[in-house]
């Protein structure tokens, strides 16, 4: 269920490289800064690249890695996808989670970013940060198909003051609240180390299969 969604994520990340201007250095970039610097060095990094990226998905990783992991907040995205759960969990348990969820993820948005077809992003005027340590970066996207996608960035001013984001907003649906909401179930039924487990081999399964529809080893 989660598939279409990462796709759609991947292309609103996308299509705002190609139409993204430099900004300021990291440490004093704006939230709207982040959202297009992040966009403008993945498409350096994959324009013209699709096909040998198809063929070793694990460079897309990398590229994942170095270019979004340092503005996204994991740890506090893996908090809030735990809910209620993450106060039974032990600290090792949130690290598992934080690490899978994270691999998880990349793993499906790799996936999508590889498939991107390039489209139009236009980021909307800031309205201001919710309060001093939160705000929304609102985009509209245009997909190949004439869609408009609206696609808003959550973000949060972490107490070393860079500001991070934490959560996707597609068409008013949040990543975050979407995904806690699908594993709440599986953890009473599973468990957390259940849900860790399944987490791992989700990741690992997108890799592979990427690999073979590209024709990679």
């Amino acid at each position: 269920m989660l598939k279409r969604p990462l796709r759609w994520l991947a292309v609103a990340f996308a299509a705002a490289a190609f139409a993204a201007p430099a900004f300021a250095a990291p440490g004093q970039q704006t939230p709207q800064q982040i959202v297009q610097s992040i966009a403008n060095e993945l498409a350096n990094a994959i324009q013209g690249h699709q096909a040998e990226l198809r063929k070793n998905p694990d460079r897309v990783i990398k590229i994942i890695d170095r270019i979004v992991l340092p503005h996204f907040d994991m740890d506090y995205a893996a908090l809030l996808v735990l809910g209620r759960h993450a106060r039974e969990a032990t600290p090792a348990q949130r690290v598992a989670f934080s690490r899978a969820f994270y691999d998880a993820l990349t793993h499906r948005y790799a996936e999508g970013l590889v498939a991107y077809t390039r489209g139009a992003v236009k980021v909307l005027p800031a309205q201001g940060p919710l309060d001093q340590r939160r705000a929304i970066v609102r985009t509209q996207v245009q997909l190949a198909s004439g869609k408009n996608l609206s696609v808003d960035y959550a973000f949060r001013k972490t107490s070393s003051g860079e500001w991070k984001a934490y959560d996707v907003i597609i068409e008013g649906i949040s990543y975050i609240t979407n995904y806690r909401n699908q594993v709440d179930a599986e953890i009473q039924k599973e468990g957390i180390d259940g849900l860790i487990k399944r987490l791992q081999t989700q990741g690992a399964a997108a890799i592979n299969e990427m690999k073979k529809e590209g024709g990679g080893h």
